[in-house]
């Protein structure tokens, strides 16, 4: 007798269960999706022990008849799809049809399910993927589904499932994703015979959030203007600069309305944001793209949470325009307001005279400016090999090493609904349909003091601004040090022994490929034989003494991203390590006219609001917090 023999159907079915069916959330996930799929405008969900004991999902979608109720129930068998043409157009978030038989034979699962027009439904009764009993019922118009006893025939893989509470938490992420996606379906989530949540249905994408996540929060949020590039539509909401979170959870993306997680996707939001998130946090973003379905492949994972793009770099190229054109336009617009009723206001001072202000903010006797000459930049970067010691050991953990959860509780406030760490901004997004506001100038302020030596106080016209003088300071240093670079080009250092890398061969490669973009970076190198590169020059803002680091930087960066992508990009981590040197810092003691000349200076800036690691610069605290701190309103 031979070794290989075919295995028994049940065996086989539960074999193909472990690609779909990982855990209660795989399970309500694919319920949810064939509900969506059927038409349904009211979808509720029922758990019991995180999922584990009971997922029903009940919907009012199109149903079914006895026989399409009896084929859903085979293995391969769908209504999504009929050709191999259907297949690279996917337009359904089902298509497999392994789902529901998957799921039966692992659980004790129950279908009942009735047409509209039909005067009886049909309700099937399976254990372990046997059929017990298919009977006639009187089920309203549309589907229920309950999968009890998950993996009770699979002891192996229930004994994997963790507690309760993590299981809930997976599954209630899941329909959370699912229900902003569909805004226009009513949702409600039951759990352990408890309402844990009801959405109605709603044409407003921004309303769908806030009933999941806030109204706080999802009023902070910047819409992102419906734009078209390369193909791809892009629209939905992201979080101002400084609204960050430690991981992913609130960084969702929907593909034609299917919730989708792709590498690209996270890299074009990085690359959006670039120096407007601290290292370390990830965006809040619900991020909506669509495309032709022809151009992306969804058929690459048994669960369909990863796509792949036919054109990955149109697609990256389409997010990163919309949020950078978001980010520029929405954060350059002051807070909504013309007047106070009940107070007073104190107009500002006029802007200073010509003659008075003075172009360099930082004491000659104290630290050499950089805004003068590019040369006088490069030979500072050089030689200065750590920060002039101008505060207290103290004062320098405050306000350099500071951790993000640090910055975030120190200069902002928590969000205990969703963890979001929420910096208060000096400017929200416009509500929809009122018309763009004057960038804001810095004779809209009037300067009141400086406190701990180190935070500006500034009163406007909607309450009180605190600005960093240090992260003012990075930021009108980075950008004009981007500017010179991009007009000048970047100095580079000749070495005087020149320096030998040995790369991998894909390195390599990638390397010779894009000589030109490293010598534009003022990096100099060429090949050397074999997979060696000999590096003769490097950048002046660069450490001599860490090239290999740069290097594998630089390749990692033009590895992941596009074309057209800046090649000054590539230095920027440099260029801030650099500004952050030599800006102003605590107990830098800067006169009224410096004050002035640094606000000036600062809201000149294409990303005002925050540094070039992400920290904000001007931080604002309205009149009505201000009121309900003091008693005054609730």
């Amino acid at each position: 007798m031979g070794k290989i023999r075919l295995l028994p159907e049940a065996l086989a079915s539960q074999v193909a269960a472990g690609e779909v069916v990982e855990r209660p959330a795989s399970v309500a996930k694919e319920l949810v999706e064939n509900s969506i799929d059927a038409g349904a405008s009211n979808i509720e969900i029922r758990v019991q022990r995180g999922g584990i004991a009971l997922i029903r999902v009940t919907d009012d979608g199109c149903g079914m008849n006895r026989d399409d109720a009896l084929m859903c129930l085979e293995r391969n068998a769908t209504s999504k799809i009929k050709t191999k043409e259907d297949l690279a157009a996917i337009h359904t978030l089902g298509f497999r049809g392994e789902a529901i038989p998957s799921i039966a034979s692992v659980s004790k699962f129950r279908l009942a399910t009735r047409e509209p027009d039909s005067l009886t439904g049909t309700e099937i009764i399976i254990n372990g993927g046997k059929v017990i009993s298919v009977k006639d019922c009187g089920e309203p118009p549309g589907t229920q589904i309950e999968v009890r006893s998950l993996f009770y025939n699979l002891p192996a893989r229930r004994k994997f499932l963790r507690t309760e509470n993590t299981e809930y938490s997976h599954l209630e992420q899941v329909i959370k994703t699912q229900a902003i996606a569909h805004e226009k379906i009513r949702f409600s989530l039951v759990r352990n015979d408890r309402l844990a949540f009801q959405l109605p249905a709603t044409e407003s994408l921004r309303e769908r959030i806030g009933g999941l996540v806030g109204n706080d929060l999802a009023s902070r949020l910047l819409e992102i203007e419906p734009m078209e590039h390369k193909g791809v539509k892009v629209r939905g909401f992201i979080g101002p600069p400084g609204m960050g979170r430690s991981d992913r959870r609130q960084q969702l993306s929907f593909l034609n309305g299917r919730p989708v997680e792709a590498a690209i996707i996270t890299r074009a939001l990085r690359e959006g944001y670039h120096t407007a998130l601290m290292k370390g946090q990830y965006p809040v973003t619900f991020l909506f793209l669509e495309t032709d379905p022809t151009a992306v492949d969804v058929n690459v994972h048994p669960a369909k949470r990863e796509v792949r793009f036919h054109d990955g770099f149109g697609v990256q190229d389409a997010i990163i325009a919309a949020v950078q054109a978001t980010l520029r336009e929405r954060m350059t617009r002051p807070v909504s307001g013309v007047g106070l009723t009940g107070g007073s206001y104190n107009k500002p001072p006029a802007t200073p005279e010509p003659d008075v202000v003075q172009e360099n903010l930082i004491p000659e006797a104290e630290q050499r400016s950089l805004r003068n000459d590019w040369s006088d930049l490069s030979k500072a970067a050089e030689s200065q090999k750590e920060p002039e010691k101008l505060f207290t050991a103290s004062e320098r953990e405050r306000v350099e090493a500071q951790t993000p959860r640090e910055t975030a509780t120190q200069q902002g406030r928590v969000d205990d609904s969703t963890g979001l760490n929420e910096p208060p901004n000096p400017v929200e997004s416009a509500p929809a349909g009122e018309p763009e506001k004057e960038k804001p100038k810095a004779s809209d302020y009037r300067l009141m003091g400086v406190l701990g030596k180190l935070y500006v106080l500034l009163e406007s016209k909607e309450g009180l601004v605190l600005m960093d003088q240090h992260a003012a300071h990075e930021r009108v240093l980075f950008e004009e040090m981007k500017r010179r670079m991009e007009t000048e080009g970047v100095p580079s250092q000749r070495l005087l022994t020149p320096i030998m890398v040995d790369l991998p061969p894909r390195d390599f490669d990638l390397v010779e490929k894009n000589i030109d973009t490293l010598n534009k970076l003022g990096l100099s190198a060429e090949p050397f034989g074999g997979n060696t590169l000999k590096i003769d020059a490097l950048p002046t803002f660069l450490k001599s003494d860490d090239p290999e680091s740069f290097l594998q930087e630089v390749i990692e960066e033009i590895r992941t991203s596009s074309d057209k992508m800046s090649e000054l990009r590539l230095g920027e981590d440099m260029i801030a390590t650099t500004v952050c040197r030599h800006a102003v810092k605590a107990n830098d003691p800067l006169h009224d006219k410096e004050l002035q000349k640094l606000l000036e200076d600062t809201l000149a800036c294409d990303m005002p609001y925050c540094c070039p690691h992400g920290r904000p610069t001007l931080i604002q605290i309205g009149y009505a917090e201000l009121e309900r701190k003091f008693g005054r309103r609730t």
